[in-house]
């Protein structure tokens, strides 16, 4: 007994002597079909009792398949027009894309067994038939009469052959002709498999001109800046290098998720739409996404970090504050761009800087470099540091005269005396955050520290190395993120930086989500370590704890030994 019979025969034992039709098979079945019925009988389903299911609220309506698919569907339905056949078409998903076209007759005896817009095509629903079963092969297929797994369809004949992305290779969809048995033709199967080529042809040539277009905004969007930007479109990703610094794998899928889902609400408009990511990192992003091109499904997605267009807000606010002659108070902890940030808001014009700490002649020179050289700010760095009376004498110039001042030092709450008068005196205060709480902002920074370092454009630190800095600590804030970058690049200065090109501390992300009780304790041990150098024995007596309760804190804390 033949393989194929054997497959007859357990499908008889199965059904039993209810199933007539089943059980009256005069000839053995193809090899292919026969896998078929096998396939539909593991997975429950009665040839008696159709799993029909339909999902018409899932069809999407404009896609690239079916844009392809238009014309060759609009020509067979024209040829066919006079003839007992019908025109079918099937999704990536096996869901009958659009209504049968052909005979009327036909379409109407279709419908009854539910050959319509959204039935689902797949062999666990329908059995063996050409949509289902060449979905599931990916090759052609011809199923007559009595080879259908299901009753009900045993009166047609079919010929169905998967649409394959020629780029790709990925299914794009089934297409299908189907009459009655009686109406069967040889020349039907090659009839599907030169449209299908016709389609797969269109597909290729719509691909061409959306990548075209991708391209051309994608260059447009990149122009005169190096923020973030992703192009992406099926088959195709276009990505900046700040945009490859930032995301990580997760983090492409995650966008090519919210891409597919605005081209599939797109309209006959260019759509927009604003998303708010939480990156791998734990890092939070805003993803600016639009069609480049009504009927094209390929969207360019601009990002940025989720405080950024708030910052630049307060950023463009601030230097408001300046030019109207009211002085601005910049206040955080050593480390976290307090002087950055002071020049970043006086602009390219003259600056006079002075340090709380500094030499005390430059400070008696003070007005007169304000008169003669006529700068158009001032800035004070340090101001806690500032003698009583230095502290007076710019209290006296702040109130006496109208020059633009941009005063630094500790968080307002932790100035007392003078230098609090003058931080009160400031109309406008900005608090730079510590460096931890900015995770966001790493890869920016990154990019800065090598663009001052004139690396830019040969180094580039992969999405792992930037999650492992992401997740440290940071209490030296900015001045240890610098020094860290510039360990790595001495190394490695040219290429792909990897965590392995970090100095070893940080090499593992160290933070997870703590409760203000651990991360107090995590930064008392993580501050204590380096005041030993990393002796684990001194730092534990220095915390008055074991070296065994040390060690289970530092796993607990994910610090790395």
């Amino acid at each position: 007994m033949t393989a194929t019979e054997n497959a007859v025969t357990a499908l008889d034992i199965e059904y039993g002597s209810g199933r007539s039709t089943h059980d009256r098979v005069a000839d053995p079945l193809r090899p292919e079909i026969a896998l078929s019925w096998r396939r539909s009988r593991v997975s429950g389903l009665d040839p008696g009792a159709p799993n029909m299911r339909f999902e018409a609220d899932a069809v999407r309506r404009r896609t690239r398949m079916l844009a392809a698919a238009a014309p060759v569907l609009a020509r067979l339905a024209d040829e066919l027009s006079d003839t007992p056949y019908c025109v079918l078409l099937a999704d990536r998903e096996a869901r009958i894309a659009e209504d049968p076209a052909g005979s009327a007759v036909l379409r109407k005896r279709l419908a009854g067994i539910g050959v319509i817009a959204g039935g689902v095509f797949l062999e666990e629903t329908t059995g063996t038939n050409s949509l289902a079963t060449a979905h599931e092969l990916r090759h052609g297929v011809v199923v007559h009469g009595d080879e259908h797994y299901l009753e009900p369809f045993k009166a047609f004949s079919c010929y169905g052959h998967p649409v394959i992305h020629p780029v790709t290779h990925r299914l794009e969809g089934v297409l299908d002709i189907t009459c009655l048995s009686e109406n069967a033709s040889p020349l039907l199967k090659p009839l599907v498999a030169q449209a299908v080529r016709d389609i797969e042809s269109n597909l290729l040539e719509i691909g061409r001109r959306t990548e075209r277009r991708l391209l051309a905004e994608f260059q447009i969007a990149t122009s005169g800046h190096d923020r973030p930007v992703v192009g992406l479109a099926a088959g195709a990703v276009l990505a900046n290098r700040a945009a490859t610094e930032l995301l990580a794998p997760a983090d492409h899928l995650r966008l090519g998720e919210l891409a597919a889902e605005l081209t599939v609400r797109r309209g006959r408009r260019v759509i927009e739409r604003t998303e708010t990511i939480t990156l791998a990192t734990g890092s939070t992003i805003i993803a600016r996404m639009r069609v480049v091109e009504p009927g094209l499904d390929a969207v360019l997605v601009e990002l940025a970090p989720e405080a950024l267009g708030a910052q630049s807000n307060r950023m463009a606010s601030v230097g408001g504050e300046l030019v109207a002659g009211r002085p601005v108070y910049v206040g955080g902890a050593p480390g976290t761009g307090r002087s950055s940030t002071a020049r970043a808001l006086t602009g390219d014009g003259p600056v006079v800087v002075l340090d709380g700490a500094g030499d005390d002649r430059a400070w008696s020179a003070l007005p007169r470099m304000l008169a003669v050289e006529r700068a158009s700010v001032l800035i004070a760095e340090n101001i806690h540091l500032l003698p009583e009376s230095r502290a007076v004498q710019l209290h006296r110039i702040l109130e006496s005269t109208q020059v633009r001042a941009v005063l630094t030092g500790p968080a307002p709450d932790n100035l007392s005396c003078y230098p609090a008068i003058l931080a009160a005196s400031c109309a406008t205060h900005i608090e730079l955050r510590d460096l931890a709480e900015r995770p966001a902002e790493i890869p920016d920074l990154v990019h800065g520290i090598l663009d001052k370092l004139g690396l830019a454009g040969h180094v580039r630190f992969t999405a792992a190395a930037l999650a492992a800095l992401a997740q440290q600590p940071w209490p030296g804030n900015l001045r240890e993120l610098e020094t860290v970058v510039g360990t790595a690049v001495e190394h490695r200065s040219v290429g792909d930086i990897v965590p392995s090109d970090l100095p070893e501390r940080y090499r593992i992300g160290q933070r997870r989500s703590l409760n203000p009780l651990e991360r107090a304790e995590f930064d008392a041990i993580v501050g204590t370590l380096r005041a030993c150098g990393g002796n684990k024995q001194r730092a534990a007596q220095q915390l008055g704890i074991s070296r065994t309760t040390l060690y289970n804190r530092m796993r607990t804390l994910r610090i790395p030994g």
